[in-house]
């Protein structure tokens, strides 16, 4: 598992950003720079935020894709169900006795 994520996650920052593409998928920098602005109060200039989103895809949480000159970003969730496969929490529910 790669320090990558840990590091990723720690940022409140880059949770706010993961929360917004969890909301809408797919935006552009604009969009993801206007949602922490005006929704979450952030005063954030595009390049911090640019360089926010490059830790979250060397991560791998967070994926691109370009369509003409526009660049869109993805939220990827498959890091986060490695977590949670390394540490699986177990069944500690007793099973129902039977009442017949």
């Amino acid at each position: 598992m790669a320090d990558d994520l840990f590091k990723a996650l720690a940022d409140p920052t880059r949770r706010t950003i993961l929360d917004e593409l969890t909301e809408k998928s797919g935006q552009t920098l604009f969009e993801i720079c206007s949602r922490l602005s005006t929704k979450h109060r952030l005063d954030l200039s595009r390049q911090a935020i640019s360089q926010h989103l490059a830790v979250l895809e060397a991560a791998g949480l967070v994926e691109t894709r370009r369509e003409g000159r526009y660049k869109f970003h993805d939220l990827n969730t498959a890091p986060l169900r490695q977590i949670a496969e390394r540490w699986p929490v177990p069944d500690t529910s007793e099973p129902e006795e039977s009442t017949s």
